[in-house]
């Protein structure tokens, strides 16, 4: 992804903050098939490792831990805010009449690493048990319709 440098963030925890608060992230893999994409809610664990760890649960009926292999490049895409920024704000195109690009103002934070697969039953009850106390509050006065 190209970022200009005026507009990088660097600092982990903006980019911690931004997927915290912004969990569900789009998990693209290499398979079989070609490039796919999962939307998945994910967990930031920032203990485990320098960087961080993101955890997800994958349902057995996903094909996505049959077709591809654990330590497999991955990329998570998550979208934090975002918002179009009109021409007409900047006051050149009052002055001069000459017209802006359009802009679009997001963040994003783009996260490269390696799939692994948990298969450990007391591990994935552990993950499941923390993606909903971490998520399940969020959806409770949310709803669609």
């Amino acid at each position: 992804m190209y970022i200009p440098p005026h507009f990088a963030e660097n600092r982990p925890q903006a980019l911690f903050d931004i997927m915290t608060s912004h969990p569900l992230g789009t998990l693209v893999t290499q398979s079989t098939n070609g490039l796919e994409a999962n939307h998945l809610p994910f967990e930031m664990d920032t203990c485990s490792v320098e960087l961080g760890t993101l955890r997800a649960h994958v349902a057995r009926a996903n094909p996505i831990w049959q077709e591809t292999t654990g330590d497999d490049d991955v990329l998570v895409i998550f979208r934090g805010l975002d918002a179009y920024v009109s021409p007409n704000w900047y006051p050149s195109k009052h002055d001069t009449h000459r017209q802006v690009p359009t802009i679009w103002n997001y963040q994003a934070v783009h996260v490269y690493g390696k799939i692994k697969f948990i298969e450990d039953v007391d591990c994935l009850h552990t993950i499941i048990e923390r993606l909903t106390h971490t998520h399940g509050h969020k959806t409770q006065s949310t709803s669609l319709k």
